[in-house]
């Protein structure tokens, strides 16, 4: 069929001499400057074969004259970053915990720094806003069982709560009033019934009137005897509507009758300090960080302080310095 090549009237072109059915296929030419794009694209790959790593070899590719890959440019770059976040974390490590909110560039680096590991080692139970879920503590409330200033949060990232063959770890435990059979059935729904008074999600009841005593004589020594908790023993504040079980009668009548357990892992035996302390400082910025304690700050003191603001008159012009 090659053989029946003639010129198409119409349009002046030969046609390759193939036909179906009487319609025919014309041989026309590539446009120049497609033939050109296409040479030139033939002799840039041959120079770029030249040039850079591209043909493959039984230990890797070839040099090329340029001895520079992609793969190189990045672990540059990520060598590079690696040294300026060493500086910051060196600076982190270094840093008192208790001034670190008072060098603002610093703290910043912290939190960017936590924000990044927050998403590696926290977000499976915290979730990735950081707003739990039902056994896991919302970090952006200002509800805190140990304490919200940097160095608390900073101590239980550390040691962890409850945390097995740790001897730093926090530890509370609260007794299982129904399954040891401290308390009675009914003694457990007062007790609920009082919890929900407090805790204002219910009105007053001969129920709750009754639980008054029971919750005194065995929960007042942890939650106090109007159910603000206790930071020093870890244990939670009831009479706010912040709950980490469930505030509901069911949910809470659960808790009394065979207490929780839940465990946060020390991070210290798995995490370097500085990576910790981005950690605090990123939980302490989420919104309900606080500010140090008074008392403590005072403690942290150095005996040079003391001694300094023991000496004998300051010279004039070097007061409150």
């Amino acid at each position: 069929m090659s053989g029946n090549k003639r010129i198409d009237q119409p349009t002046g072109t030969e046609t390759v001499g193939h036909e179906w059915d009487g319609i025919e296929e014309l041989n026309t030419p590539l446009p120049r400057w497609w033939l050109w794009s296409f040479y030139a694209c033939i002799a840039f790959a041959i120079g770029y074969c030249f040039l850079y790593p591209s043909v493959p070899g039984a230990n890797g590719a070839t040099g090329g004259l340029f001895k520079w890959s992609s793969r190189d440019q990045l672990q540059k770059e990520l060598n590079a970053r690696d040294a300026e976040l060493n500086q910051v974390r060196q600076a982190l490590v270094a840093a008192d915990i208790h001034k670190l909110e008072g060098n603002e560039q610093l703290m910043q680096e912290a939190i960017a720094g936590g924000s990044a590991a927050f998403k590696v080692y926290c977000v499976q139970c915290h979730g990735a806003g950081a707003a739990g879920s039902k056994g896991y503590p919302n970090l952006n409330d200002d509800d805190w069982l140990w304490g919200g200033d940097l160095a608390t949060i900073e101590k239980t990232i550390t040691d962890g709560v409850r945390q097995p063959n740790h001897v730093e770890t926090r530890y509370s435990q609260m007794p299982a009033f129904g399954k040891d059979g401290l308390l009675q059935p009914a003694q457990i729904e007062d007790v609920t019934s009082f919890v929900r008074v407090i805790s204002h999600q219910e009105k007053p009841s001969a129920s709750s009137r009754r639980g008054q005593p029971i919750f005194e004589a065995n929960c007042a020594i942890c939650h106090g005897p109007e159910g603000h908790g206790d930071r020093m023993q870890g244990a939670p504040n009831l009479a706010d509507a912040i709950w980490l079980y469930g505030g509901d009668r069911a949910s809470i009548s659960q808790t009394i009758a065979n207490s929780r357990f839940g465990v946060m892992p020390a991070w210290g035996l798995r995490l370097d300090k500085a990576t910790i302390r981005m950690l605090a400082a990123y939980v302490h910025s989420l919104g309900g960080g606080e500010a140090m304690p008074a008392a403590e700050m005072a403690a942290d003191m150095t005996a040079a302080d003391v001694g300094a603001a023991q000496e004998g008159p300051v010279e004039e012009g070097n007061v409150g310095e």
